[in-house]
C-alpha cells in the first residue's frame, strides 16, 4: 500500500519534471488602470525632482555667495 503511493507521488514529479512550465509573464498585458496609474505617479515624481532640484540650486548658490564674503578660498 505505502509502496503504491510512493510510486503515484514519484509518477506524478516525474510528469511535472517533463511538462513544459508555463511563464505567465511573457504575455502578461498591463490594465489600462495600472498604466494610468503609473503614469500619474511618474509625473508626480518627476514634478518632486524639479522642486528639489530647483531648492538645491538656489541653496547651493547662496552657500557659495557666503562663502565667498567670508573670505572663504
Amino acid at each position: 500500500m505505502a509502496s503504491e503511493k510512493q510510486q503515484e507521488q514519484s509518477e506524478k514529479q516525474q510528469e511535472q519534471k517533463e511538462s513544459p512550465t508555463q511563464d505567465h509573464t511573457d504575455n502578461a498585458q498591463p490594465k489600462d488602470e495600472v498604466t494610468t496609474k503609473g503614469k500619474e505617479i511618474k509625473d508626480n515624481l518627476d514634478q518632486l525632482l524639479d522642486e528639489i532640484d530647483e531648492i538645491l540650486e538656489e541653496d547651493s548658490e547662496e552657500f557659495v555667495e557666503n562663502y565667498i564674503q567670508r573670505g572663504g578660498e
